[in-house]
């Protein structure tokens, strides 16, 4: 039997011990509900929330890696192909899955007109445009006794010019404390046989983002090149064998070829907030290769 005293002794043990249960099933319930209401606030606050990006060549490689980077910050994208109709599609529906917004634009950056097609669909869609990263670009390769009229025009009208228009239409149409980035190449530092005309186009990126900073002056844009290295993609990746990409990536002190991510991390941050005091300036995102 138990007495009197051991029944009061238990019960107090139980509501104390129901107590501090409840006292914790309280707390969990808090703590998830500050949780929920900090990943919230942590969304609202995100680096492009309310902010609208245009990325020219974004339907693959290193232009679809940006577009989706900069919609994960909270972004609103235009994406941008020449003629890839159904991969920008696909960014674009992927980016939707994810819970972003965004449109796609089919526009040759070498037309004027079509360039600022390109921007009147972002202000359509999405009211203004902050940030323009002028990535869309071509390579071809050759010594410079092989070298093809058609080829050297190619990439000096795409790389060069084209990149012009779309920086000449940033510089006014991206709202005051935006961003504008331009894709210059760590080949402008190597310097290697049969990159002669291609590096020459990228070189000229440096010297237009450098100028259009200071040209900007007062209305709090940055303006900035990345050069990536040894890069995962087509443009780098056609018509090497895996014996070429794996010496490249042993002249990298990582070790490894470049991600597309790897350089969409870079734009990233100079798209954000803590990249504002960098302007002017060309970042060789490319692992040490250079």
């Amino acid at each position: 039997m138990t007495d009197a005293s051991d029944t009061k002794g238990i019960s107090r043990r139980h509501i104390l011990a129901a107590t501090a249960a409840g006292s914790a099933a309280t707390a969990i319930a808090a703590f998830g509900t500050q949780a929920r209401a900090q990943t919230a606030s942590n969304a609202a606050s995100a680096a492009g929330a309310g902010r609208v990006a245009v990325v020219t060549g974004s339907s693959r490689g290193i232009g679809a890696a940006t577009a989706k980077r900069l919609a994960q910050d909270g972004f609103k994208l235009v994406v941008n192909c020449r003629v890839n109709r159904d991969l920008a599609a696909a960014v674009v529906k992927d980016i939707e899955a994810e819970g972003g917004q965004a449109v796609w634009e089919q526009a040759d950056i070498r037309d004027p007109a079509a360039v600022r097609r390109l921007f009147d669909a972002a202000e359509r869609a999405f009211g203004g445009i902050d940030v323009a990263v002028a990535n869309a670009g071509v390579m071809h390769l050759a010594p410079f006794s092989k070298m093809s009229d058609d080829d050297f025009d190619t990439m000096m009208d795409t790389n060069t010019k084209g990149s012009f228009n779309t920086l000449r239409e940033a510089a006014n149409r991206v709202r005051d404390g935006g961003r504008i980035v331009a894709m210059s190449s760590s080949i402008v530092a190597l310097r290697s046989p049969t990159y002669g005309p291609y590096a020459a186009s990228k070189a000229s990126m440096e010297i237009f983002t450098n100028i259009l900073a200071k040209e900007l002056a007062g209305r709090k844009i940055s303006v900035n090149a990345v050069a990536p290295g040894l890069v995962a993609t087509s443009l780098f990746l056609d018509g090497k064998s895996e014996e070429q990409v794996a010496g490249f990536a042993q002249r990298t002190p990582h070790g490894r070829i470049g991600e597309p991510s790897d350089i969409a991390a870079t734009i990233a941050f100079l798209c954000s907030q803590d990249g504002w005091w960098i302007n002017g300036q060309t970042l060789y995102s490319n692992g040490g290769v250079v």
